[in-house]
């Protein structure tokens, strides 16, 4: 900045004791717009060297706007999602993943004040409530490119740190033997036995199978134990 009209150079920001005996430090940034420190100080030089502080993160180019982050995540997100070209399906999912998982737990709350700690408790009680693994992964991941978007001008780090957080891998599922196939069709009502080697062996759709159409399919299906077919 540039000096007063006694030629000696203007100080960055200013401070001023209030009445309480506290020191308040005030700044200006290249917006023009005035700001205050985020908090009061003790001592008269505590708020001088919060603005030395603050003057050096300015010229390194570090200096986040402290309002920038007050805006809260509900309305962030639906613009991160708007604004991005995806496939119908995708913003489906980023929808429900949105709704039924991360604005009930984030959604009020400025994206700047989301922390380490809140993303920890929010995917260990939406587990704990019973969300499967692999859809609280999904959310992760998607908070996660949220946030990282965010470090571009309204937070300083992505809360996001989870280790393995992001990975939805599934436990393999059992696979039945074909000859334990045959064994839950025999044990079945006859009328259904047809409907589990269809759904077994083929690879049609459960409407596929549950449709009117199909019937005619369950009586002609083959059948290995001799008896007669369902019909």
């Amino acid at each position: 900045m540039g000096g007063n009209a006694k030629g000696r150079r203007r100080r960055f920001g200013a401070v001023r004791q209030l009445p309480s005996g506290r020191w308040q430090a005030r700044y200006a940034t290249s917006d023009g717009v005035g700001r205050l420190a985020p908090h009061t100080f003790p001592r008269k030089g505590d708020a001088e060297r919060w603005l030395i502080a603050l003057k050096a993160e300015i010229l390194r180019g570090d200096w986040l706007d402290p309002a920038a982050g007050r805006a809260p995540f509900g309305p962030y997100a639906a613009a991160w999602v708007r604004e991005r070209d995806l496939s119908e399906t995708t913003r489906e999912r980023y929808d429900g993943l949105l709704r039924n998982h991360l604005l009930p737990a984030f959604g009020a709350s400025p994206v700047g004040d989301i922390r380490e700690p809140d993303v920890r408790r929010w995917r260990h009680d939406d587990l704990y409530q019973g969300a499967g693994a692999p859809t609280i992964a999904k959310a992760y991941r998607l908070l996660r490119a949220m946030l990282c978007t965010a470090v571009d001008g309204l937070i300083r780090r992505n809360p996001c740190r989870i280790k393995g957080a992001g990975d939805d891998a599934s436990v393999e599922r059992p696979v039945l033997s074909v000859e334990e196939v045959f064994a839950i069709a025999a044990a079945i009502p006859e009328r259904y036995r047809a409907l589990v080697l269809l759904a077994t062996f083929t690879s049609l759709r459960f409407g596929e199978l549950a449709a009117p159409a199909a019937t005619s399919t369950w009586r002609s299906a083959w059948w290995p134990y001799g008896s007669p077919r369902p019909s």
